[in-house]
């Protein structure tokens, strides 16, 4: 675990930024009539932004042990 930890650093740093980007999206900006798929609630908001940061994070991931399952280079 420790291991995976310190491999996947980057992503998950991003990960929390996005996280916060997406919680932070969903105070200001929201759903004001509720529809919304995304940003209606903001679990919903939040989870789409850790994904899109791990995603980022991933894409930015330059190590040569990269070989995990979620981040595979």
């Amino acid at each position: 675990m420790k291991y995976w930890l310190s491999k996947n650093k980057t992503p998950l740093l991003i990960s929390v930024l996005g996280a916060i980007v997406g919680y932070s999206y969903w105070y200001f900006v929201g759903c004001a009539s509720g529809t919304c798929a995304i940003t209606s609630v903001w679990w919903r908001s939040t989870i789409y932004g850790v994904i899109m940061g791990w995603l980022l994070g991933c894409l930015l991931y330059t190590s040569d042990a990269a070989d995990d399952l979620l981040c595979v280079d």
